[in-house]
């Protein structure tokens, strides 16, 4: 697919700009000729039976597939114009700026102000007055707040699955990204958590662009603004979400939300 094809007209200016992105794990092909704009503060779906790419595309906006020996990445990545895999750009700097967070919640077994502290702490911040004013942020804007307020200093394993991971999104915005990835973030969830979690992501993209992978295809007409369809490591189809799912352009998408395929 052509990057003019993969390239809506979109309502918002673009942060991340892909262009015929490929990777190869080995000699497996996991995405082949990608080519997409993610546009800036809005939310934009990646949905596809597993093993179709999704992971791997969302890894290399923040250069996580770096760490996986073997890996082959060609193709173009920009955030606002920026080459990410210029071998100028420092991956833990670009991280900083491009936050992610994981399928399964992963909080530090310390206590709750530890874990969002952490991240300040390692780029250099060390009043406590001002770490405390971010740990304050982060967890109002991760709807954590009033639920660990007078608990700071207990454990993060204390608390359920559902505020972890509010709790390792809180952790992700302590360092001020541009940019949130967020990796089925609800799929260990229940219900009631991951109504949470789909709530806050409709707040958060207000000040962040957010990117998240989901098999669940109702959470992404949910919470997403524009919806990309990946298949055997190619992007099949891209758009606003309701457009995708209503009056999609490729069979091979209608085929897939409808369930006669994947």
């Amino acid at each position: 697919m052509s990057a003019t094809a993969a390239a809506p007209q979109l309502e918002a200016p673009i942060k991340i700009a892909v262009r015929d992105l490929t990777v190869r794990y080995g000699s497996t092909v996991a995405l082949e000729d990608v080519s997409l704009d993610i546009p800036e503060h809005r939310v934009t779906a990646l949905i596809g039976p597993s093993g179709c790419g999704k992971s791997t595309f969302l890894r290399c906006l923040n250069r996580m597939n770096d760490q996986i020996p073997g890996t082959r990445i060609e193709g173009r990545v920009t955030i606002d114009g920026m080459a990410v895999y210029d071998p100028g750009v420092d991956p833990v700097a670009l991280r900083r700026r491009v936050g992610m967070v994981f399928q399964k919640s992963n909080p530090f077994p310390k206590s709750i102000y530890d874990n969002v502290a952490f991240g300040p702490r390692v780029h250099g911040v060390r009043d406590p007055v001002v770490l405390r004013e971010i740990v304050e942020r982060s967890l109002r804007q991760s709807a954590l707040w009033e639920e660990a307020a007078d608990r700071l200093d207990r454990s993060a394993l204390d608390l359920s699955g559902g505020q972890q991971q509010r709790l390792c999104i809180a952790r992700a915005l302590a360092v001020e990204p541009e940019v949130l990835l967020m990796d089925e973030p609800a799929s260990a969830l229940d219900p009631i958590a991951t109504a949470k979690i789909e709530e806050l992501i409709q707040e958060l993209k207000v000040d962040y662009t957010i990117v998240i992978v989901t098999h669940n295809m109702q959470q992404a007409a949910r919470v997403s603004d524009f919806t990309a369809y990946f298949y055997l490591g190619r992007l099949i189809e891209f758009g606003p979400t309701e457009q995708l799912f209503t009056t999609p352009a490729r069979q091979e998408t209608e085929d897939y939300i409808t369930g006669r395929f994947g």
